[in-house]
């Protein structure tokens, strides 16, 4: 099983963002600490907004946070979102099965009840979870942060 680098930095991206909360965290934060271009990041921040996992803030000072608690958002919906049906082989496809085997074949059903388990895995798991060492995770991305303009007194 392999996920996308897309569904990946989708939920890099809702990590930094419990790790931020409630502050916003910018595109191109996102964008620098993993090497990424803004358009990549512009398109995933994008569809977590309208599926309601980002709350999006636009104009300058915007920027995203979660929209969702993040013990309500789980591994498992975010990769349903970004990666689609996951039809690991022809056969889980009925509508571009070829294969002559289907309805028969233990191969099949096998693969079947591990992507079952697989996803049953990633449903247990939340992004409050992926963030639970907050102090680690936010030491370790520090070093690839932009310095923060420092605030004006008025």
């Amino acid at each position: 099983m392999k996920l996308t680098s897309y569904t990946n930095y989708a939920l890099r991206s809702l990590q930094l963002a419990a790790l931020k909360a409630p502050d916003l965290v910018r595109v191109d934060d996102v964008a620098h600490i993993h090497g990424l271009s803004r358009p990549h990041i512009v398109k995933i921040v994008h569809e977590l907004g309208k599926a309601g996992f980002l709350e999006t803030v636009r104009g300058r000072g915007g920027g995203f946070r979660l929209g969702q608690p993040p013990e309500d958002i789980t591994v498992g919906e975010v990769v349903r979102l970004t990666e689609g049906p996951l039809d690991v082989v022809e056969c889980f496809n009925p509508e571009k099965n070829t294969c002559p085997l289907i309805g028969i074949c233990t191969l099949s059903r096998k693969i079947q009840e591990a992507t079952r388990a697989f996803m049953a895995v990633l449903d247990d798991l939340t992004i409050a979870d992926i963030s639970a060492n907050r102090g680690q995770l936010l030491d370790r991305i520090a070093p690839f942060e932009f310095p923060k303009a420092p605030e004006t007194l008025t």
